[in-house]
């Protein structure tokens, strides 16, 4: 197929037009792919064949005519009704990442109050990052310190475990309770002053107050210490004062809002032509529980009504819908989303725009944070963005290729000798690096310290699972490897780039760039060429160079430690035959340290659950042959 270009107003896309007969009338979702089979764009339409004739016309907005250039085939999947087409539309976006939707990533990683509920004793902590099944969950909080100055005004009334694991189990061992049951912050389960039951019931407590049901709280202290005021315990009574005036200065942290039943997301965004800012306050039973905020890429051409209707799907996505969500304008499809919102909640869901009272004045006040978060946002943009616009131009022009290099992958060895030898790959795309995607290879097949015949290890390997995997159109989610990059740099002088061109090449590998920057001169060395290319040290392609090489040399130093690292901490108890990581582990918890394995006798080590008589027996040899040949050197 041909590139796409404009002649005289009319457009030739490098996508073949479908036969507008073959296309269905019926509710679906379509996906264009590129030449590499990647979902690049995936969208739902209520007539599969109204929509995608769309995609077809003269005159497209400059963001879809870049999507359907880039695209070489689109297919379609039929559904029952819009809200079936929905659902599966969110679920292809959240699966494929495809580069030409609307991009929406959180302006920072949020924490959260966590419960670990699926634990046999459960625990407070603060988490980040995605949420986990048997896991409940409050916030977000805008900083780790809020979770943990809430945690401490509640522990004295709700006093739950918060310890790790590895300070519990130690406490159990020792059967002595760390500091915070001492300071009547926890419960102490771990020393059985209180049963598992016993314990998930303050748990169950401690939730049913940060679910925003204060009151039989409140209730209870404020009796418990008339009551031991009555019978002059006042001891006990000025405890429960202390905890009282501790629940209240918890319950104030939480903003007031709006009356006790209420649970609503309120939701508001300001935008450019680029770029939108949304943030989103949670309310249940009132209270503010949380905030989180989101910067959007404008990778779509869409009205202020479809941005917030695609947020609204992604940000529901995974559920927790509450009853009402407050919008600033109607987003398009309104009655769709709400059909949709209610079947994911299993009741009724309203969208509406607050226009008096108390919750338009928080909109209005969501609104006022969106549109600061966009203004600091747009002020680090500004020099980002023509920073990575100028970095990508230059280096195309410098290195000679034909389009921008959009996708960049640099490669580096990290060897100190033929022990835990590493390789590492690094990806930036646009400019900036996408850690998602970065890989690390421990050397299996070079001998001695060769980083020429190390580099083409890797490169090999890399390039070979590209093969592997690019027509793998069954796989649900392909592999980051499956994706080719624009431009490969290789860390180091001619003989590595050499090596990566013959191995690239030999593998039949087309349309990729490689290039080399030798570390002394900052030279950039091209294929059949002998002479380097000296970009000015003043240049922002060399920058990114720079940047792109120091960051492979940072990953593949890491891994390289990592490795190191376990080889010098390496236990005696590892390579015994029959023992596992998971025996190991029951050894250890058992005897406390390796010394005392040792001296047991392997009746006292088969008697631990989990080790036969047979592995028992080869424990107690191998520590005591390792312990001879230590005495005879």
């Amino acid at each position: 197929m041909q590139p796409a270009r404009r002649d005289n107003g009319f457009m030739a896309t490098r996508i073949a037009r479908p036969e507008a007969g073959s296309i269905p009338t019926k509710p679906g979702v379509y996906m264009f792919r590129d030449k590499e089979r990647r979902v690049i764009y995936a969208g739902k339409a209520k007539s599969l064949r109204s929509r995608l004739s769309n995609y077809f016309a003269l005159d497209l907005p400059p963001r879809t005519l870049a999507m359907v250039e880039a695209a070489a085939d689109v297919e379609w999947i039929v559904t029952d009704n819009e809200v079936e087409a929905l659902h599966l539309e969110v679920n292809l976006i959240k699966q494929h990442r495809p580069r030409y939707n609307v991009r929406y990533r959180d302006d920072k990683s949020y924490p959260y109050l966590a419960i670990t509920l699926d634990e046999e004793i459960p625990r407070a902590r603060v988490l980040r990052g995605a949420k986990r099944k048997g896991v409940r969950y409050y916030g977000p909080y805008a900083h780790a310190y809020a979770i943990r100055e809430t945690l401490d005004l509640l522990l004295r009334t709700f006093p739950v475990r918060t310890c790790s694991q590895g300070v519990f189990d130690r406490c159990r061992r020792r059967n002595r309770p760390c500091l915070l049951y001492d300071i009547e912050r926890c419960s102490g389960p771990c020393v059985g002053a209180v049963d598992p039951d016993q314990h998930r019931e303050i748990v169950m407590e401690l939730c049913d107050f940060l679910d925003g049901n204060t009151k039989p709280v409140l209730t209870r202290l404020q009796e418990r210490m008339k009551q031991a005021s009555s019978d002059q315990e006042y001891e006990l009574a000025a405890k429960m004062r202390d905890q009282l005036d501790n629940v209240r200065k918890a319950i104030e942290k939480q903003q007031m809002v709006s009356s006790e039943k209420e649970q609503l997301d309120v939701i508001s965004f300001v935008e450019d032509g680029l770029e939108a800012a949304f943030q989103v306050f949670f309310v249940r039973r009132g209270r503010v529980t949380g905030r989180k905020g989101f910067i959007v890429d404008k990778v779509e051409d869409l009205d202020s009504d479809q941005l917030l209707a695609a947020f609204l799907e992604q940000l529901y996505a995974d559920g927790d819908v509450p009853k009402e969500v407050l919008v600033p304008v109607d987003p398009s499809n309104a009655q769709l989303l709400q059909r949709w919102l209610s079947a994911l909640r299993g009741s009724g869901v309203k969208i509406r725009i607050p226009h008096r009272g108390e919750k338009r004045q928080l909109l209005e006040t969501v609104t006022e944070n969106a549109s600061q978060a966009f203004e600091r946002h747009r002020l680090k943009r500004a020099s980002d963005f023509a920073a990575r616009t100028r970095q990508l131009k230059e280096l195309q022009d410098w290195i000679g290729m034909a389009d921008s290099p959009l996708r960049i992958e640099c490669f580096d060895i990290s060897n100190t000798g033929p022990a835990e030898a590493v390789g590492s790959m690094v990806v930036f795309e646009d400019g900036i690096p996408k850690r998602s995607d970065y890989r690390r290879f421990a050397i299996k097949w070079t001998e001695g310290p060769d980083d020429v015949a190390m580099m083409g290890e890797v490169i090999r390997r890399r390039f070979s699972r590209y093969l592997d995997d690019r027509d793998d159109a069954e796989a649900k989610r392909p592999s980051r490897f499956a994706y080719p990059p624009n431009l490969v740099v290789i860390d180091g002088g001619k003989g590595q780039l050499n090596r990566a061109v013959e191995v690239i090449t030999e593998l039949g590998v087309t349309d990729v760039t490689v290039v080399s920057l030798a570390k002394r001169m900052e030279e950039v060395f091209l294929p059949d060429e002998a002479d380097p290319v000296v970009i000015p040290r003043t240049s922002e392609a060399l920058y990114l160079l720079q940047q792109i090489r120091d960051e492979a040399h940072r990953f593949a130093l890491a891994y390289h430690r990592l490795k190191r690292g376990k080889r010098m901490t390496r236990s005696v108890l590892d390579g015994i035959p029959g023992l596992g990581p998971a025996r190991r582990k029951a050894l250890i918890k058992t005897f406390g340290s390796v010394k005392r394995v040792r001296a047991a006798s392997v009746e006292e080590i088969a008697a631990v659950r989990g080790i036969p008589r047979n592995v028992a027996e080869a424990v107690h040899t191998s520590l005591h042959e390792i312990s001879n040949d230590r005495r005879a050197s």
